[in-house]
């Protein structure tokens, strides 16, 4: 009951906020939808996607995002897509809540994502992330026992957004593994040939995202902000949909923002070459911190993002063995200061001043110091030390390859 009266709560003043019967400081942060998605809506709906607009830059199942408010054609479209955000947060917060009443779980994960989503702020039903991140959740909830199930989700989430992919990173080794890239595979490469084949312009995506530079809220663009005080002659604009530094050496931190992120693919791949010992709450923590990885070095941090990790993280604290949960409570602080930053104080982040880059090395400080701890954790939970005895591994009835179906 206090889980319920909290949440309440807590999506009643979001709901209040998207539809600005209450005003917060800073820039309006329902314009993408009420232009942006809403422009989108309007050419997706002819059959094409927008092909002069650089601004679209998603995977093209995202159109089904874009296009869901016309099932509900007697509201406006920014209503209609408040309300189907928030009917996402309900659904995950009912799939967090039954995973955590059943034996060997906790509540801890449903408690993480009614924390974290109100700590965004509204930013959270005005992206459609909160979207994908619920079809990420079923997969990461469905993957200890339903391989294929997992397999398919991911690679339709993919298709919407890219990063669910990483959810695979933890699967265990085996028939399991198998199953759950095989349809991942056959998912994102079937809605993709469907949606190339019927609408023109399916992949210009893939140039947009290829050409974006370095946002300031980044871990990359701390460089430029501290650059900016010292003489650094370029310039912050609206570039490719988001605020971004223009100007010299910004193609070169890009670039240092995209070796960091092979890096942590690398890591990965070392991590599951290694790992030995796969106990209930390994495949979530896997996720987690391949998210997280990517996260933190990618050039683009928005607000929104935060999304991601917040319901990553709250599978993984539905498992009493999760060993992410310091990492989960520096990604709740995050979460909050993303807040602050964005939309709060965002003009401080855009001026460069000493508000506004405390407040980025401050998110971006503990989004560092998370990904350390949860590789270190997965880490250590999964990877045998040399010399010592294998450890037993966790009931196999639940997450053991051999069950996987």
């Amino acid at each position: 009951m206090r889980l319920l009266a909290v949440w309440a709560v807590t999506r009643t003043l979001l709901l209040l906020c998207v539809l600005r019967v209450l005003t917060l400081p800073g820039p309006d942060v329902t314009s993408d939808v009420s232009f942006i998605y809403q422009g989108w809506y309007e050419v997706l709906r002819t059959g094409t996607f927008p092909l002069d607009d650089v601004t679209w830059q998603y995977p093209p199942a995202a159109a089904l995002a874009v296009l869901a408010p016309g099932a509900l054609p007697f509201l406006s479209y920014p209503v209609a897509f408040f309300l189907l955000s928030f009917t996402a947060d309900a659904v995950v917060t009912v799939l967090l809540g039954y995973a955590g009443g059943r034996p060997g779980r906790t509540f801890r994960g449903v408690w993480v994502w009614t924390a974290g989503v109100a700590a965004l702020g509204p930013t959270a039903y005005a992206r459609y992330d909160l979207m994908v991140t619920a079809v990420a959740v079923a997969a990461l909830l469905a993957g200890a026992r339903r391989a294929r199930t997992m397999g398919t989700l991911a690679g339709f989430g993919a298709v919407v957004k890219v990063w669910p992919v990483l959810l695979l990173a933890g699967v265990p080794q085996g028939r399991a593994a198998r199953r759950s890239w095989a349809a991942a595979v056959l998912t994102t490469g079937g809605v993709a040939l469907l949606f190339w084949v019927a609408m023109p312009g399916a992949l210009a995506f893939l140039t947009f995202q290829r050409d974006r530079g370095t946002e300031v809220e980044s871990l990359g663009a701390l460089v430029f902000h501290g650059a900016r005080h010292l003489g650094w002659p370029g310039t912050v604009q609206l570039n490719y949909g988001s605020v971004e530094f223009l100007g010299p050496l910004v193609p070169l931190v890009s670039g240092l923002a995209q070796g960091l992120s092979a890096a942590a693919l690398g890591w990965l791949v070392v991590w599951r070459v290694r790992a030995r010992e796969w106990g209930a709450a390994t495949s979530a923590d896997a996720a987690f911190a391949a998210v997280l990885l990517f996260t933190t070095t990618s050039r683009v941090i928005s607000p929104q993002y935060m999304l991601w990790l917040v319901g990553v993280a709250a599978v993984c604290l539905t498992c009493r063995e999760s060993r992410m949960l310091r990492p989960t409570a520096l990604v709740l602080a995050a979460t909050l200061v993303t807040f602050l930053e964005f939309p709060v104080w965002f003009s401080h982040v855009v001026a460069s001043d000493a508000l506004g880059v405390g407040l980025l090395l401050v998110r971006n400080g503990l989004l560092v110091a998370a990904a350390v701890l949860a590789c270190r954790g997965l880490w250590r939970g999964a990877v045998p030390v040399r010399g010592a005895p294998r450890r037993p591994t966790a009931t196999p009835s639940a997450d053991s390859p051999a069950t996987a179906r």
